[in-house]
């Protein structure tokens, strides 16, 4: 039996309402089942009732805790000092659409040069995601047309709640939706949405998408919190507990590779996951988005994850900058990645053996 987890016997996770292996993992029963036999009781943050630890979902940087989901929470709990480890990234593009009304004169990105957008903030959260995510998106679209924030005017809407965040059904977004309303009311002349929420946001409200950073070439411009999630985890669970970090990451790479091979259960999955239907995943995330769970450190993602923590320190959005290769923590990848490929040679063996005459 394992020692446990620096005596606690305890771990916690967070994966949001996002497409990640980690979620694909928890949904299949792996990650319970993983630490079943060392007794170890796995719970998910985001399920916990007591409100001193709801904070964690986006920040989980408690001992004995991991997370996979929006780069931003962990860049941001990094700059702010928190001991957390970097062990992986899942690239996963998304719709990224810059929206405005079916009767707007705004049809291209150069059209925004004096227009007012529509910015949600979140005042009470400590880290304001949908507004470091609304500014990266409109800044990366204003900038591949020459244009900066001099050119437009970004107008806050204050919520309580990100309604867009998969929280909420379809009925109530639009009952409460500050994008939505600003939009629809004249307030602002664009809003910013992502992901399957977004695009049925649009397609109920009837608003037309201007541009979606989504579809760009360069993964430095379509780089954002939804499209790169982050593996992270507490350094002294990475630290005290190595073999059963390579465990969990082990569940992690084999739940991307599971999805590769399962494209109509992942949609399904993804689906349950996001709280929207299987034809509004393909739309916001391709109708390969099963092949794109994989979790690696390719340094593509690497320098645009660099770049990104740059731009966001730049905004002020985060405490302040650092450079991500040293929060890299490679090692629980590379055991976990060396033990499936011994575990599949040996099962290669065994089945060829199987075959061979007596």
């Amino acid at each position: 039996m394992s020692r446990g987890l620096s005596g606690t016997k305890r771990l916690r996770y967070a994966h949001y309402r996002l497409p990640t292996p980690l979620g694909i993992a928890a949904q299949l029963g792996w990650i319970e089942a993983a630490f079943d036999h060392d007794r170890i009781a796995v719970r998910a943050l985001h399920s916990g009732a007591d409100p001193k630890s709801s904070g964690s979902d986006v920040d989980p940087w408690l001992a004995n805790s991991f997370r996979q989901g929006g780069s931003i929470p962990a860049i941001w709990s990094r700059a702010g000092g928190r001991d957390t480890r970097l062990l992986g990234l899942t690239w996963t593009d998304e719709s990224q659409a810059i929206l405005t009304r079916a009767d707007s004169d705004i049809h291209a990105v150069a059209d925004l040069k004096g227009k007012r957008l529509g910015v949600v903030t979140c005042p009470s959260d400590p880290i304001d995601v949908s507004k470091a995510t609304t500014i990266r998106a409109y800044m990366a679209a204003l900038q591949s047309q020459g244009l900066s924030e001099k050119d437009v005017q970004f107008v806050d809407l204050p919520t309580a709640e990100v309604s867009l965040a998969g929280r909420l059904s379809l009925q109530e977004d639009l009952a409460s939706c500050k994008e939505a309303r600003a939009l629809q009311g004249g307030d602002v002349d664009v809003v910013f949405c992502k992901g399957p929420r977004g695009l049925d946001l649009a397609e109920v409200t009837g608003a037309r998408t201007v541009y979606d950073l989504g579809g760009h070439p360069d993964p430095k411009v379509r780089i954002n919190n939804g499209s790169l999630r982050t593996l992270t985890a507490s350094a002294s669970l990475v630290e005290n507990d190595f073999p059963l970090v390579v465990r969990l990451v082990k569940k992690i790479v084999q739940a991307g590779w599971w999805a590769e091979t399962h494209r109509e259960e992942t949609l399904r999955k993804l689906a349950e996951e996001t709280r929207s239907s299987e034809s509004a995943i393909v739309r916001a995330y391709g109708s390969d988005v099963h092949r794109h769970l994989r979790t690696d450190l390719a340094p593509t993602s690497v320098a645009a994850l660099g770049d990104f923590v740059g731009f966001l320190a730049e905004w002020r959005l985060i405490p302040g900058s650092f450079d991500v290769h040293t929060w890299i923590d490679a090692r629980p990848l590379d055991q976990a990645l060396a033990e499936l490929a011994e575990e599949r040679e040996l099962s290669d063996s065994m089945s060829t053996g199987l075959r061979l005459p007596v």
